[in-house]
């Protein structure tokens, strides 16, 4: 939203698809509620970056979904539930995310998020992260 070009300390959410939360409104997890958060700061704010990336299931993909789901009816939460099935517990990768931003020329981001690893990620794919601004309901 907005000309971000060149900017500094723009709001930035790296969001990972979720069918189910998306799609379905799960209440299993929070994704469309940081969306919902995010695109919401981002209008106040009057420009911003929503970057989208397939990576379903924290990079493990949809089956890892579906054979987790026992483990998650007993109350383990989702990352566990993933290394139970043989999977890990995250798998997502932000780099393609740090391209993005490289390639658009914004200065400095304010990342709109719950997740350390993303920041990691981005600074060191030479991304400016100026602070984190959580998206935690």
């Amino acid at each position: 939203m907005g000309d971000v070009a060149g900017e500094e300390d723009v709001l930035c959410r790296v969001h990972s698809s979720c069918i189910f939360g998306h799609h379905f409104n799960s209440i299993e997890c929070d994704c469309r509620e940081q969306m919902e958060i995010s695109q919401q700061l981002i209008q106040e704010a009057g420009k911003g970056i929503i970057i989208w990336l397939e990576q379903e299931g924290k990079g493990n993909g949809h089956f890892a979904l579906l054979k987790s789901v026992d483990y998650k009816r007993k109350g383990v939460a989702q990352a566990e539930a993933y290394e139970a099935v043989g999977f890990k517990r995250d798998a997502r990768d932000y780099t393609q995310a740090a391209d993005i931003l490289n390639e658009i020329g914004v200065k400095s981001v304010r990342m709109l998020t719950n997740n350390i690893n993303k920041v990691e990620t981005l600074t060191q794919h030479g991304i400016n992260v100026v602070g984190i601004k959580p998206t935690k309901l």
